[in-house]
């Protein structure tokens, strides 16, 4: 049984036709109108598509309008900045980063040249295991294609941010250097980093977030705007439904998909 997102959002969809049908599945993209009992689904022609959820066979949430790769890696170099771990190194185009704790953002490789390729693997699992580290990838679906499912699939959701006035009830408390900083808001928390793309884009991402509120997040977004950030960026996991729909209340829309991946499962 698939999740539905909310109305209004561009899916991908792949269900069975009619007994008998040759081809037995196909796929329809567009903008979700229904998703009870029957699915209606518009496409970018106009074209209103309708089958019953019990056909549904794949579900694949996709952003609301096209996004280049090179703004992925882009994106995606910026959030491996803002975790560095305490050891890293580039090996043909991959990052690899090794931090203190068990944490997958800062003990994972990125592809984020565009010279990385699968065939750097064998000398990543070394550098990992080198270390006492299990070797990890962090891969956008995107940048490379690899076999498996994967661990922890998340969607990265993007915004602008402007420069606003802080809510006082966020309390905020300095991190180790001026581009990182953490909030609390009743019971909620989270992180923020600021960082710059190869692009130029200054970003403010969100991370390790605890029950998040609209007001925690707002504040930490307007922190990242005084500091320079045009954009800003938050890692949700595909199974978390509550912060996916705090995020699209604040602004945040899809800009791509990734997960991580543990190198033995690729063997």
């Amino acid at each position: 049984m698939v999740s539905w997102p909310e109305r209004g959002t561009r899916v991908s969809v792949r269900y069975r036709r009619p007994a008998g049908s040759v081809p037995p599945l196909t796929d329809v993209i567009g903008q979700l109108l229904e998703s009870g009992s029957r699915v209606r689904i518009q496409t970018k022609t106009g074209a209103m598509v309708q089958f019953t959820a019990d056909d549904v066979v794949a579900l694949r949430v996709l952003s609301d309008k096209a996004v280049r790769t090179s703004e992925i890696r882009a994106l995606e170099h910026a959030d491996a900045v803002a975790w560095p771990g305490v050891e890293r190194q580039w090996l043909h185009g991959w990052l690899l980063r090794a931090g203190p704790d068990s944490g997958y953002a800062a003990n994972s490789a990125v592809p984020l040249d565009i010279s990385a390729t699968q065939a750097a693997i064998p000398e990543i699992v070394d550098w990992y295991r080198n270390r006492d580290r299990t070797p990890r990838l962090a891969v956008a679906d995107r940048l490379l294609r690899l076999p498996g499912r994967g661990e922890h699939a998340n969607r990265v959701m993007v915004r602008d941010v402007h420069a606003v006035e802080p809510d006082p009830a966020v309390e905020l408390s300095t991190g180790p250097s001026s581009g990182l900083t953490f909030g609390s808001h009743r019971d909620a928390s989270a992180r923020a980093a600021v960082t710059d793309a190869p692009d130029g884009t200054r970003w403010v991402g969100l991370s390790t977030v605890h029950r998040a509120t609209a007001e925690l997040c707002e504040t930490l977004l307007a922190w990242g705007a005084s500091r320079g950030a045009t954009r800003s960026y938050l890692r949700v996991p595909d199974d978390d439904r509550a912060m996916a729909d705090l995020a699209r209340s604040v602004g945040f829309a899809l800009h791509h998909h990734a997960r991580y991946i543990t190198v033995a499962t690729l063997t």
